[in-house]
């Protein structure tokens, strides 16, 4: 959808008011692990988000989103992200934002009405089934160990994944597995036989609605017609899903990130120490400053990849490096604002440990900094990229 900038801006307006008034005094931090509360509160901002016009920013207008530009989706997202709740209460948390973001790409007609549309609409949720436990799959795509084998008209699916966004609640998974001709896609219905929940993986991170779940495979028998797109292509599909992946994770923790700064700066314009309140000590005043700095590149480095996609080039090189700053980036401001806070930083009395918390997976998913730095460089000395 093209809006003229009166239209964004108005768009913008209404959703500053949901999240600030109506999405942020809902988040209730005793029940930041309780998926049940979770679901409940989830649901019902989504009612009050869909009242308001207010859908997910890159969902096509047909599917029932806004169709934003990848441009406008930074500032959108940005502002989703300033809550916890925010992406799930626009139905855009991960993994049902990259999932839907993949299936509009690959997905047979009858896979679209089955489970995108659905999907879409909020009415299901899915999982996206690819990391194994050692020696399986994790950073490197490549080791893939979870099998396909062809049965005649059917596929049996056989393997062992964890640490599974979503999968406490999801409907339905995408299942990475090897067939013959290499890493593959499957639709999976999480109540067919053989596919089994093994249990919820407790992690760092708060209000993770659906979990991280370990997930086991034994003789999961799904129809010719579960595979998505191309036989062998799983790890294309998978860079396919990351790269608009890593973006989203971009905006969402920029707002994250945002909102503890001006948190701990409110903090330090009322606390006094030493004679003085904090925001006239040097060292908390250049904390605030490192803290600007880091948001202002960061925002320009995410916007500068949604530039190049809304262009229709290849991303692969910068979302990497903007993966890899941004997700530093927002680490270093929300633990500065924590340091600005002391004690009541560090407790749950307030929401900067969560947000300390929320943030510091973001180093390790969708690629490890480390790894995509390797990747940076190699892609650097191959094709003789110039600084």
């Amino acid at each position: 959808m093209h809006l003229s900038e009166a239209e964004f801006e108005e768009l913008m307006g209404r959703l500053l008011e949901f999240i600030t008034h109506e999405v942020i005094p809902a988040e209730d931090l005793k029940a930041a692990h309780d998926q049940a509360r979770l679901r409940e509160t989830i649901n019902a901002l989504r009612l009050r988000a869909q009242a308001l016009g207010l859908a997910p920013p890159r969902l096509s207008i047909e599917l029932g989103g806004l169709g934003l530009s990848w441009t406008h989706c930074c500032v959108f997202f940005e502002e989703v992200g300033r809550s916890f709740l925010g992406p799930g209460a626009l139905n855009c948390a991960p993994p049902v934002q990259p999932d839907v973001a993949a299936l509009d790409q690959l997905a047979s007609p009858a896979q679209r009405q089955r489970y995108l549309e659905p999907l879409a609409r909020g009415e299901i949720s899915s999982c996206f089934a690819m990391t194994e436990p050692a020696p399986g799959v994790g950073s490197d795509p490549r080791m893939i160990l979870s099998t396909a084998t062809r049965q005649a008209d059917k596929w049996v699916l056989n393997g062992h994944k964890w640490f599974i966004t979503g999968a406490l609640k999801a409907d339905f998974a995408i299942v990475v597995a090897r067939s013959e001709a290499g890493p593959s896609w499957f639709l999976v219905d999480s109540k067919t036989p053989g596919y089994r929940v093994v249990r919820d993986i407790p992690t760092m991170e708060p209000f993770s609605l659906g979990g991280h779940a370990e997930i086991e495979l034994k003789n999961c028998i799904v129809d010719a017609d579960a595979l998505i797109g191309i036989e062998g292509q799983g790890l294309a599909h998978a860079q396919l899903r990351l790269e608009g992946a890593r973006l989203f994770h971009c905006m969402r923790f920029l707002g994250l990130a945002s909102r503890a700064m001006s948190l701990a700066q409110a903090y330090a314009l009322e606390r006094e120490s030493f004679g003085a309140r904090l925001s006239q000590h040097q060292m908390v005043q250049a904390m605030v400053a490192d803290a600007h700095i880091d948001l202002y590149a960061a925002r320009l480095m995410t916007r500068d990849v949604a530039r190049i996609m809304d262009s229709g080039k290849p991303i692969r090189h910068e979302s990497s490096m903007a993966k890899v700053f941004v997700s530093e980036a927002v680490n270093r401001v929300a633990d500065n604002a924590v340091q600005m806070t002391g004690a009541w930083g560090i407790s749950e009395d307030g929401p900067l440990s969560m947000i300390l918390r929320q943030l510091r997976p973001f180093r390790i998913y969708d690629g490890a900094s480390e790894v995509h730095r390797a990747a940076i460089a190699k892609r650097v000395f191959q094709k003789n990229l110039h600084p």
